[in-house]
């Protein structure tokens, strides 16, 4: 069963209702499906009328759903013939970002991105999806792979940020990002980036310096949480909510700003409650996209690239 965030507390009403109902009617004789499909239709219209008009906040609290897919479901679900590839060959293998040779559709690419885990094990073991410097390396180590191979990049984002930690300060890790953003630009092959939960500051952008930027309907990118911009702002978090507005983190706004190319569409309810449809939508997207691109020489790509960032703000 999904788990309902604050906002969808009246849905969530309903729903626990119908469970009641069918319950009552499997164990008994009188026929209660017509209040049932009632009551299955109020809840419908009450979802999708909540997520028409959802606040930046409330779409940050969507992107953080812990149940929203994460990299090895869009992996499982979109790509065939992955085959992952590890380490940075200079520290370590950071299991925060992870990437492979694979197939999308028919085509031959390189998949990159952020995992967070989906449990206390594994967010553990991924850090929670905050790289550190080895993570980044390895990005840049698979880009430039990709690039000899002549095989288009396709990179998924999904991170709060960065790992702050002194030791990851200590290996390097402003330059790191930097770097792994130069390879983004420098690539001369096709790179679609897409954002499918959080984006955030750097440690998102060292992967989304892309040919076209796609974003999931309900995603965030930004250059600081809406906690942080509070607490630095108005010196409490509970201005998160203010924050969030502000700054203009929701794909619609980003989309306006030239700062994402295309925004794809969720199911109703957020990637979450239908992450088969989900996955499917955002492989299609990325595909369309990569087909776009794959009649450009190198450096119109790498000339492509420069000029959409170089336009931002313009």
């Amino acid at each position: 069963m999904v788990s309902f965030l604050e906002f969808e507390k009246p849905v969530a009403e309903l729903e626990a209702r119908i469970i009641e109902l069918r319950q009552t009617a499997s164990v008994g004789d009188i026929d209660i499906s017509g209040e049932i499909n009632t009551l299955e239709q109020r809840a419908d219209k009450m979802l999708s009328d909540i997520y028409a008009k959802l606040t930046p906040w409330q779409k940050t609290q969507v992107a953080r759903h812990p149940e929203r897919p994460h990299f090895k479901d869009y992996v499982a679900g979109m790509f065939d013939n992955f085959m992952p590839l590890a380490g940075d060959r200079a520290f370590a293998d950071d299991q925060a970002i992870i990437g492979g040779f694979a197939t999308l559709g028919e085509r031959k690419v390189m998949v990159i991105g952020h995992e967070k885990g989906d449990d206390t094990a594994s967010r553990v073991r991924h850090n929670f999806g905050m790289a550190k410097p080895e993570g980044y390396r390895k990005a840049i180590r698979l880009m430039e792979l990709a690039d000899r191979f002549g095989l288009p990049v396709v990179t998924l984002v999904d991170t709060s940020g960065a790992f702050p930690g002194v030791q990851a300060e200590e290996r390097g890790q402003a330059e790191a990002i930097a770097r792994s953003t130069e390879a983004c630009l420098a690539l001369g092959v096709p790179m679609v980036a897409a954002v499918v939960g959080e984006g955030g500051s750097g440690g998102a952008v060292a992967l989304a310096a892309a040919n076209r930027v796609l974003m999931f309907e309900h995603a965030v990118y930004s250059v600081i949480s809406p906690e942080g911009c509070a607490s630095i702002l108005w010196r409490t978090a509970d201005k998160a909510s203010d924050a969030a507005t502000a700054m203009q983190v929701t794909a619609q706004h980003l989309k306006g700003l030239g700062v994402i190319d295309r925004i794809v569409v969720e199911p109703v309810g957020g990637a979450h409650r239908e992450p088969v449809q989900a996955i499917a939508n955002l492989g299609a997207a990325i595909g369309e996209e990569l087909d776009a691109l794959s009649g450009l020489e190198p450096q119109a790509l790498r000339t492509d690239r420069a000029d959409k960032f170089l336009a931002i703000g313009i």
